[in-house]
């Protein structure tokens, strides 16, 4: 599936792959994130990190009368305020998505899948 995009010289299609690719990507770079989560993680009750080619497990976009929207799920950092870092991965998730592919997010909804100890 794609998200079609119009411009001035015409149609471009985005696999929905490649935007998740990109926003887990911009997710993991945030301070106080461990990693992506599958999204299934509570159905089959494991705690499992996804590596950098797995992101669009973590990661669901979704199309809803020309607006775009994109559910993620994360593991955050052991003593970090949980609520600062979700607000960090929506802004740069939204802010790169804009500046990379020119796509308009109309949210982002963040759902915490696990707290993880960082070991030194």
């Amino acid at each position: 599936m794609t998200i079609d995009l119009k411009t001035q010289f015409g149609q471009i299609e985005v696999s929905k792959e490649v935007v998740a690719t990109i926003a887990g990507g911009a997710a993991v770079d945030c301070y106080g994130i461990v990693g992506m989560s599958s999204q299934k993680q509570l159905k089959d009750g494991l705690s499992e990190l996804l590596r950098k080619e797995n992101f669009s497990r973590g990661v669901v976009i979704r199309e809803e009368d020309d607006l775009v929207h994109i559910d993620m799920y994360i593991i955050v950092s052991y003593g970090t305020k949980i609520s600062e870092v979700a607000h960090n991965v929506q802004t740069k998730v939204k802010y790169q998505l804009e500046q990379m592919l020119g796509l308009v997010v109309d949210s982002v909804n963040i759902f915490v899948q696990g707290v993880k100890v960082n070991n030194p």
